[in-house]
């Protein structure tokens, strides 16, 4: 997210801290990185021990807003030496997701591109869910055992897959509970958003301790079952991609991370209960078995959804809107959740059409540019909606009108029909409506 929505996705703090050596597992004390930068007028390229440069925010970073023709998320970094004179400049584009390509590769021929392809090929290869399905159905495996099985294709043992999909987990599990707990009573930014996802935490303990649907003098506590749950633990995680420097798994964008998280929450904490675990003994040997392999199978399944997204349409806001951003996201959980609750592949390809083909059209404008509204709360209308997509998925037959490929194809048009205005710039939509409640100068 860069130019236009750039300050208010904080870029411009991400590319000091990468400049000073910070990595995105690994951020440190950005605070305190970001302090030092502005006190002493100087950035440690690289980090601790190395060389520091002059450096300021206010003339060093420039927000252009030209956009490029070759995509609309651009940054050119440039190095000068001390008489001014270029050591080195490079542009590079984000395409989303976290996936960056350089100018040079922006302009490659076909036959660079084929080749690229080819590179990258998958030992049980698919280009369409298609082809997936008809890979599960030839080698008798679900769509996570395909996933698992391309993985140590490319040498990682199951020990190292396994180590891995527990750390995403475990990262996103720990944004989730700060989230729930956290003690900021407004997010930064002009809006001076009040959070939420704390208020909500304590209603719903207060209810679960009162053992009863009826609850006389807060009669809305029931509804913060099911539905209302899984919206909780996404508002949080979202509330803290707006908040600050709280580390967020891209699934598939930080813009949509609270979906996905927050259908893996739902599903260990109130959907695989020890009574249901039984009966699925194919996926899970005991509950305790449940709590560590459902989030594997579930970010496996939901990772070729989203992979298929992005090989054949965008995951990218800035050219398919919120569509390719939440509606992603929302496609991928209802497949991950679908799978983990002892889905075929068939109902897992239709909860991810049906999660997707009801957010066709979905626009990106948000407010002041700012990923709060309407971000926030739509990150748990997608978590619903997959949870909804899920549900409809395994109590109807496989067979529908509508296939998942047919969906991604019809969504790649749309967002290359779509005006500017609504994929990420915050120049149309709810972002430029009137009225809006703005904060107050002491927020």
């Amino acid at each position: 997210s860069l130019a236009l929505t750039g300050k208010g996705h904080a870029t411009d703090h991400a590319c000091l801290l990468g400049l000073s050596g910070a990595r995105p597992d690994n951020v440190g004390d950005a605070p305190a990185t970001l302090a030092a930068i502005q006190a002493t007028g100087s950035l440690l390229l690289g980090g601790l021990n190395a060389c520091a440069i002059p450096f300021s925010a206010k003339t060093d970073v420039n927000w252009n807003f030209e956009r490029r023709p070759e995509h609309s998320n651009a940054m050119t970094v440039t190095a000068y030496n001390a008489d001014g004179g270029v050591v080195h400049s490079q542009t590079y584009f984000s395409i989303g997701g976290g996936f960056i390509r350089t100018l040079e590769e922006m302009h490659h021929t076909k036959e660079e591109i084929q080749a690229e392809k080819k590179a990258l090929r998958l030992d049980m290869h698919f280009r369409d869910m298609k082809e997936l399905l008809e890979l599960c159905a030839e080698n008798k495996m679900d769509i996570a055992s395909i996933m698992r099985h391309n993985e140590r294709a490319k040498g990682h043992s199951d020990e190292e897959i396994d180590s891995k999909l527990d750390r995403i987990w475990n990262v996103m599990n720990d944004c989730v509970n700060r989230g729930l707990t956290s003690k900021e009573v407004h997010l930064p930014g002009s809006l001076c958003v009040k959070r939420r996802a704390p208020q909500l935490y304590e209603r719903e303990k207060r209810f679960a301790r009162s053992n009863s649907i009826q609850t006389i003098d807060q009669p809305y506590l029931p509804l913060l079952s099911g539905m209302s749950k899984i919206s909780m633990y996404a508002i949080a995680v979202n509330e803290e991609n707006a908040g600050g420097w709280s580390q967020i798994v891209t699934a598939p964008t930080n813009g949509a991370s609270g979906v996905v998280p927050a259908c893996i929450k739902h599903l260990v904490t109130d959907l695989l209960h020890p009574r249901f675990v039984r009966r699925l003994p194919d996926l899970y040997e005991s509950h305790a078995h449940a709590m560590i392999e459902a989030p594997r199978i579930f970010l496996l399944s939901a990772a070729a959804i989203g992979a298929l997204i992005k090989q054949n349409s965008s995951i990218s806001g800035a050219e398919a809107g919120c569509m390719g951003e939440v509606g992603s996201a929302s496609s991928m959980a209802a497949a991950g959740l679908t799978a983990c609750l002892g889905g075929t592949p068939a109902q897992v390809e239709n909860a991810a059409e049906i999660a997707m083909e009801h957010s066709l059209g979905l626009t990106c404008d948000p407010i002041d540019g700012l990923v709060q509204i309407p971000c926030i709360e739509r990150n748990a209308m997608g978590a619903t909606k997959a949870l909804n997509a899920a549900t409809l998925a395994l109590m109807s037959e496989s067979e529908h009108h509508v296939q998942f490929d047919t969906v991604i194809e019809v969504m790649k048009k749309i967002g290359e029909d779509m005006k500017m205005e609504y994929k990420e710039t915050a120049l149309g939509g709810l972002a430029v409506a009137h009225n809006i409640k703005r904060s107050l100068p002491e927020c």
